[in-house]
């Protein structure tokens, strides 16, 4: 249980790292979908590190990896949003 509460505090402060690292139009724009892209960061990096062997059943991402997560999911979100595929919440 500790595991999945630091991954939640890891990615939040992830998600507002990798947003300010990947300024740009297609950004996502409020605070709760900035952060929830960063949790979904440090879940995609603790599942892929797990995978690999990398981390422990009980383990965690990193910040730093967590960070590169959040940017994978940013990036991902930026080219759904530019494709359309996904509305830009932030220009209505």
């Amino acid at each position: 249980m500790g595991g999945i509460i630091w991954v939640i505090i890891v990615g939040f402060v992830a998600g507002i790292i990798a947003r300010l690292l990947s300024p740009g139009p297609n950004n996502p724009n409020g605070f709760i979908l900035t952060t929830v892209l960063g949790i979904a960061g440090a879940f995609l990096a603790t599942f892929i590190g797990q995978a690999i062997g990398h981390y422990g059943p009980e383990q965690g991402a990193g910040f730093i990896t967590a960070t590169i997560g959040a940017l994978v999911v940013l990036f991902i979100w930026n080219r759904l949003v530019a494709a359309r595929v996904i509305p830009d919440i932030g220009n209505r």
